[in-house]
């Protein structure tokens, strides 16, 4: 069965100023493509027909990003630079990109709210828009939790990773119950938890799909600080509803880059500056010198 995708790009990103000032964090360059870029490519390659981005204020560059510029095309084919097409091209991608502005900033929750009639009673993938799977290839996590959720006949299945015990406390993090074929079944989800009172050290990893169900969950979810509705508090009210809530664990070889501050973006760009095609074998010679300049 092919799913659709709700990916939101809506936030401000200002812990990144003043890098984000003019440009969407979604842009911010991770090796030769923007975040957002990477993310529809891993969606495109698990399979998925129509994405809806859920934008915001000073957001129209996401949507120019993917529009067709047929002076581009133009340019690249006279200039003997035919090879460059297929990176900005978008329409070979055999995608549609709906695009949807959430009026006011309230939270990830309201956010997925703004995609009910395009999810249109069906189920759909959510990929964050901040966050990069890192993997080869890098849609097999998405791929694991269509599976999931198909085998399960689940309301929501989750994306996990493990995370250093003294860092649960940055995330949402699952209170399992037992493993089923090699997934695992929920039975709480707790916001940002103390280390001693942290039921794992599994931490939401930024991809979800759900059923239809999560819209009627979203419009009973009561805001919370700074009158935002948050997607975690959402999927709580399933799990108290009796839904079957299921989690994947990411493998081994899969990194979840999380674009929200500069030193994960920082550690981001290194990563795929390292793995490029034509420029990591010098880049990795460049690192090397560099550190060694520095006495490290």
């Amino acid at each position: 069965m092919q799913y659709n995708a709700i990916v939101p790009v809506a936030g401000l990103g200002t812990r990144l100023l003043p890098l984000t000032k003019s440009q969407p964090k979604e842009l911010l360059a991770v090796g030769r493509k923007p975040v957002i870029q990477h993310i529809i490519e891993e969606l495109k390659g698990a399979g998925i027909g129509n994405v809806l981005l859920v934008t915001g204020k000073r957001k129209t560059a996401v949507e120019n990003h993917f529009d067709y510029d047929s002076e581009l095309i133009q340019m690249l084919e006279t200039g003997n630079k035919r090879e460059l097409i297929p990176d900005v091209d978008f329409e070979s991608l055999g995608m549609e990109l709906f695009y949807i502005r959430q009026m006011r900033q309230l939270g990830l929750g309201h956010a997925i709210g703004c995609g009910r009639a395009f999810a249109n009673g069906n189920p759909f993938v959510v990929a964050l828009g901040d966050s990069i799977i890192q993997a080869q290839p890098p849609h097999n996590l998405l791929a694991e939790l269509m599976r999931c959720f198909e085998k399960t006949e689940a309301s929501c299945v989750i994306a996990f990773e493990e995370v250093p015990r003294e860092h649960v406390s940055r995330y949402g993090i699952a209170k399992p119950a037992a493993e089923m074929d090699g997934y695992f079944r929920i039975d709480d989800l707790i916001e940002k938890p103390s280390v001693e009172s942290a039921p794992s050290n599994l931490a939401i990893a930024a991809r979800y799909m759900f059923s239809s169900e999560i819209f009627d969950a979203i419009g009973k979810t009561q805001p919370g600080k700074g009158g935002e509705i948050q997607l975690t508090d959402s999927i709580r009210l399933l799990l108290k509803a009796g839904r079957k809530v299921f989690g994947v664990r990411m493998k081994p070889g899969e990194i979840r880059h999380d674009i929200g501050t500069f030193d994960s973006y920082f550690r981001c760009f290194i990563e795929f500056a390292l793995d490029d095609p034509k420029c990591g074998g010098e880049f990795r010679k460049y690192v090397k010198d560099a550190l060694k300049r520095r006495g490290v």
